[in-house]
């Protein structure tokens, strides 16, 4: 049968749920699948450009055993248990069955609406494990009281998707026979170089432009931003993306997994949004949740 390595599965509109907190979506009742690895370190994230944070690598793995009682980190990714291998035991195979069981308990009822997403996300949700997807999404329909109307992809854009999955997600929209299918989003938080990563490793535009071609999608940009040069990197990155036929809109988000840093920054990159042209994403788990795991 089946299996996904999760990391975590939380959220819904119950009380104890949580939101989306970024992006085209923000304030929308969500559960979320967080899926185990990625492609990526993101090490640069809130550290002055060029070097590289070891916070998360000081965290001694066994000392943990589930996610809740991590400490959180204030430099590098805010969600580092679900890329560094060390953190694998952590993350349980899930059979799509019990995967689907607890998404169902997790909302209102037992069901989605128009204003419940599911959203899937990692680490990078579109490595190996969207092989597995198309069972998911098909448990979940098979469920017809589930309900789902709105799925959300939270991708770093470098993956394409495989085709077995376009193919899903292009029956479900009922592209071309129903006007109420699913839509899907994909969230892309490209990285810049003050993430850590290469420009060549991280910007794909082919790849972002491929997500628009799946039926009832809105494809959009995020970057996570500290400076003034961390902007003229989106400039650059936008223009690739633009001029490979991206058509969404843009994002800028303030770095920081925690208050003490997120707060430095966030009326900051707003007001570099405003002035360049973009749209600005707040990271409303950071105020409302302390960005605890499971928010």
């Amino acid at each position: 049968m089946t299996a996904i390595k999760i990391a975590e599965i939380f959220g819904g509109n119950k009380p104890g749920g949580t939101i989306q907190g970024e992006g085209l979506h923000a304030g929308v009742p969500s559960v979320f699948v967080r899926t185990f690895g990625c492609n990526f370190r993101c090490p640069g994230f809130g550290m002055p450009r060029g070097e590289k944070s070891t916070e998360a690598l000081k965290v001694i793995p066994s000392n943990y055993s589930n996610y809740s009682d991590l400490p959180l980190v204030t430099t590098g990714c805010d969600t580092y248990a679900a890329i560094y291998p060390q953190f694998k035991h952590l993350s349980p195979m899930m059979e799509i069955p019990a995967i689907v069981d607890k998404i169902q308990s997790l909302l209102e009822n037992g069901r989605f609406n128009k204003d419940v997403h599911l959203i899937l996300t990692g680490g990078e949700p579109l490595l190996g494990w969207q092989k597995s997807y198309p069972d998911l999404l098909e448990e979940i329909i098979h469920r017809r009281k589930l309900g789902l109307t709105d799925l959300t992809f939270e991708t770093n854009g470098t993956q394409p998707i495989s085709e077995e999955l376009r193919m899903t997600l292009f029956i479900l929209s009922g592209a071309g026979t129903s006007p109420r299918g699913l839509t899907t989003t994909f969230s892309v938080s490209a990285k810049l170089p003050c993430s850590g990563q290469t420009w060549e490793e991280a910007i794909k535009p082919d790849v972002v432009v491929s997500y628009q071609a799946v039926p009832r999608s809105t494809v959009y940009l995020k970057f996570v931003v500290a400076t003034e040069e961390d902007v003229q990197d989106a400039h650059r990155a936008v223009k690739e993306y633009r001029d490979a036929g991206f058509t969404g809109s843009v994002y800028l988000m303030p770095v920081g997994g925690v208050n003490s840093v997120y707060e430095l920054n966030e009326k900051k990159v707003a007001e570099l949004a405003i002035a360049n042209g973009y749209r600005f994403s707040p990271r409303l788990q950071i105020p409302l949740f302390k960005n605890a795991w499971g928010t």
